[in-house]
C-alpha cells in the first residue's frame, strides 16, 4: 500500500492527487492493478487506535511518550498523534465526560531494543505516567498514563525459559498492578 499526503500539513492536497494518478498509470503499463480485485478477501485497510478520555491533554502526553510519537501537522493538545516513521498506527482521544470503569480499557505492550526501555520509560513517567510494577524487567515493565490505562514497555532480555517459573505470569501481574491484590485474584490470573 502507498500513501500520500503533504508532509507540512497531514492533508491530500491536489499535487499528491496528481502524484497518485501518475503511480496509477505507471503500475498499469506494467501490468499491475492500483485497486483490490471484487474477489480479494478484503481491500486495503487503515487501523486507528483510538483512546477514551476525560483529560485528553493528559493522557496524550503519556501516549506520545511511550510510544515514541510524535503530533500530527498543525496538531493541538488534543489532536492525534502519529508514528514518525509511519510503521504504526494513528493514536487519537475521544473526549468522555465521565469515567467508564472496566469499559473501553486497552493496553499496549510496546516492545522496544533493551538499550531503549530506560529512556521510554524516563519519557513516559515525565509525561505523567507511573510505573507500576517492574517486578518482571528486563522483560517487561507495567506503566499507567494519567487515568490508568496501562501499558508495558517489553524488551527481548529475561524471557528464557530460566525466568518462567520465578517471574509472575503477565496476567498475575497485570491483576496485581490493578490494584487487584486479594490471594483468590492472584491465583485465578
Amino acid at each position: 500500500m502507498l500513501a500520500l499526503q503533504d508532509p507540512a500539513t497531514a492533508w491530500v492536497t491536489a499535487h499528491e492527487i496528481d502524484r497518485a494518478k501518475r503511480i496509477a498509470a505507471l503500475a498499469s503499463e506494467f501490468g499491475l492493478r492500483t485497486s483490490p480485485a471484487l474477489d480479494d478477501d478484503r481491500s486495503v485497510q487503515l487501523i486507528e487506535i483510538a483512546i477514551d478520555a476525560t483529560d485528553i491533554p493528559s493522557v496524550r502526553r503519556f501516549w506520545k511518550a511511550i510510544m515514541g510519537y510524535v503530533d500530527e501537522a498543525n496538531a493541538t493538545d488534543e489532536d492525534a498523534i502519529v508514528d514518525p516513521w509511519g510503521q504504526g498506527p494513528a493514536i487519537w482521544f475521544q473526549q468522555m465526560g465521565a469515567p467508564r470503569p472496566q469499559r473501553n480499557r486497552i493496553h499496549f505492550d510496546v516492545s522496544v531494543p533493551h538499550d531503549e526501555a530506560a529512556r521510554r520509560i524516563d519519557a513516559a513517567v515525565a509525561a505523567g505516567g507511573v510505573v507500576l510494577s517492574d517486578a518482571s524487567a528486563p522483560a517487561f515493565w507495567v506503566l499507567a498514563d494519567p487515568e490508568g490505562n496501562e501499558a508495558c514497555v517489553t524488551t527481548w532480555q529475561g524471557r528464557d525459559h530460566r525466568n518462567v517459573e520465578r517471574a509472575p505470569t503477565r496476567s498475575r501481574l497485570c491483576a496485581r498492578s490493578r490494584g487487584d491484590r486479594r490471594p483468590e485474584a492472584a491465583s485465578r490470573a
